[in-house]
């Protein structure tokens, strides 16, 4: 068939045809666009959604109608489909009286059906679509993930402790003793950062426990060096201003 002969001859009755809208002649060119992709052969399944994105048609009552009535009028031949798996068959008439007169009625399937819950082609990818799809074995690559989480999960453990925040309260223990601090010190710590929603400032989330750990053991140094100085350094009872006893007689000349 002459695609370019079939198209004027269907223009011509397009034109004629004061019952078609813009709506008819939209919907017919996206079916054509699908029966070319199909090389002309009758059926070809359709699906609602990708006519109606390439026909610009918004309404699904609209899209509904004018399939209908291009079937009435002659143009198409519909046949609907209710079960939503599977798509509609759509037949085109040919309109090239040049070679083969009459109506194409070919009885071959489509060689790429279009069914409900596709994805929508582009002009790009129409011409990939005759490659076959890749298949993927979903099975070894659940058993590869569970492997790698299971060697990540025995490195965490190696370790003694995690980059996970909030950190386990074991493993805030086991940096605190490597750094050479009781395990008060790193409880002080934990608690601190565990009421306040781990942030740093009260503003920032953190980020690196392991970090703000090392600005909490350097500032529990000096606080511990100012306490120690404090207690060398204290300073002895007050004198009073007179050191008398407290059973004076006042009525006594001085």
């Amino acid at each position: 068939m002459n695609y370019i002969r079939h198209l004027s001859a269907a223009f011509g009755q397009m034109d004629i045809d004061t019952r078609l809208t813009p709506y008819h002649i939209s919907l017919y060119m996206a079916l054509f666009r699908r029966w070319n992709l199909n090389f002309f052969k009758n059926p070809i399944s359709v699906s609602r959604d990708e006519l109606m994105r390439l026909s610009k048609i918004g309404s699904v009552n609209t899209y509904t109608k004018c399939l209908k009535e291009l079937d009435s009028f002659g143009f198409i031949r519909y046949e609907p489909s209710y079960n939503p798996h599977r798509g509609s068959l759509i037949y085109l008439y040919s309109f090239d009286k040049s070679s083969d007169a009459g109506v194409d009625n070919g009885s071959e399937i489509a060689v790429r059906p279009y069914t409900n819950n596709t994805n929508c082609l582009n002009n790009e990818n129409e011409t990939n679509l005759a490659k076959p799809a890749k298949k993927f074995n979903t099975g070894s690559n659940n058993l590869e993930m569970k492997e790698k989480e299971k060697l990540r999960q025995k490195k965490k453990e190696a370790t003694g402790y995690g980059p996970d925040i909030p950190p386990l309260e074991a493993h805030v223990k086991i940096y605190f003793e490597e750094k050479g601090y009781p395990p008060v010190e790193a409880e002080k710590f934990y608690n601190y950062f565990q009421s306040n929603g781990w942030l740093v400032g009260g503003r920032s989330k953190m980020k690196d426990w392991k970090a703000a750990a090392r600005n909490w053991m350097l500032n529990a140094q000096k606080f511990n060096a100012y306490a120690k100085d404090q207690r060398n350094h204290q300073p002895g009872p007050k004198p009073g201003n007179l050191h008398t006893g407290t059973g004076k007689d006042y009525g006594e000349p001085l």
